[in-house]
C-alpha cells in the first residue's frame, strides 16, 4: 500500500472514530426540535481539501450537472460513482446507523408504516431490489453570485429521512454569503427558515422531507426544503452524503 493510499485509509477510520464520538444525545435533540443539528469538526482541514480536490477529475464521478441549466439555481455539482472514494465510503454507513433510530421514531410517530434497517448496506439493497442503483453522494461546487434554490432531494420510492451536508470550505476565508438555508412549511402558516453557521469541517444533519412536530392536538407533519444563499464573493465547495441510492 502506498503511503497516500495509507493516509486516506488512517483518514477514514479517524473519520468513522469522529461520528462515534460525536454528543448524539445533543444532535437527536437539535433535529427533534428543529429538523437540523450541527455536527462539529467532522472533518479535519486537511480532509476537506483532499475532497474538494477531487472535483476536476472525472474518474471519480458518474455525472456533473450545471445547475442554471435544471433551473435549480447557479453552480454545479457532480456525482460519485462506485466505489466511493474512502473518506465518503466510510462516513456513509457510520452516520446511517447513528441517524436510522430517529428516522424510524420520526416515521412511527407520524404514522408511516416503514421502517429502515439497522445496516445502511441492508438498506441500500432494498433501494437496489427496486432500480435504485445509482450512487447519490455528491460534491458541489459554487463560484461567486452562485446558489442552490430551495429543494428536497428524491431520487425514487425509497427516501431515508435525513441527509447529511459537509462545508468544505472556510466561511470569511475562501468564500462570503453561501448559507445553508432550511424551510419549514407548517400548516395554515407561513415558512419558517432556518440559516445554519457553518465552519470548515462542519456538517449539518437535516431532514429530507419532512419530519414530525408536536402540536397541541398531537403530533403533525411538517415539510422542509434546504438550499443555500447565493456566494457574495470566492468559492465553496460542499460534500452531500445522501443515504437513498437513485434510479
Amino acid at each position: 500500500m502506498t503511503a497516500t493510499a495509507q493516509k486516506t485509509r488512517h483518514s477514514a477510520l479517524n473519520a468513522t472514530a469522529r461520528v462515534d464520538a460525536l454528543d448524539w444525545t445533543h444532535i437527536t435533540g437539535d433535529l427533534d426540535a428543529s429538523g437540523c443539528a450541527i455536527l462539529k469538526g467532522l472533518l479535519s482541514p486537511d480532509e476537506c481539501a483532499a475532497v474538494a480536490a477531487l472535483y476536476p477529475d472525472d474518474k471519480h464521478f458518474r455525472s456533473r450537472v450545471v445547475m442554471g441549466r435544471h433551473g435549480f439555481g447557479r453552480g454545479e455539482y457532480k456525482y460519485f460513482s462506485y466505489p466511493l472514494p474512502d473518506l465518503i465510503a466510510q462516513l456513509r454507513p457510520a452516520l446511517y446507523l447513528r441517524l436510522v433510530g430517529v428516522a424510524n421514531r420520526w416515521n412511527e410517530t407520524m404514522g408511516i408504516d416503514i421502517r429502515y434497517p439497522d445496516r445502511h448496506d441492508a438498506f441500500l439493497k432494498r433501494c437496489h431490489d427496486a432500480g435504485q442503483v445509482r450512487p447519490t453522494p455528491l460534491l458541489l461546487q459554487y463560484g461567486e453570485g452562485d446558489y442552490n434554490c430551495l429543494h428536497q432531494d428524491l431520487y425514487g420510492e425509497h427516501v431515508f429521512p435525513l441527509q447529511v451536508a459537509i462545508l468544505l470550505s472556510e466561511s470569511g476565508r475562501d468564500f462570503s454569503g453561501g448559507e445553508f438555508v432550511l424551510t419549514e412549511q407548517r400548516p395554515r402558516m407561513q415558512s419558517r427558515p432556518e440559516v445554519v453557521p457553518l465552519r470548515q469541517g462542519d456538517a449539518v444533519a437535516f431532514a429530507v422531507h419532512h419530519r414530525p412536530v408536536q402540536g397541541t392536538r398531537g403530533p403533525y407533519r411538517v415539510n422542509l426544503r434546504h438550499g443555500v444563499s447565493r456566494i457574495r464573493s470566492g468559492h465553496r465547495h460542499t460534500v452531500g452524503v445522501i443515504f437513498h441510492d437513485a434510479k
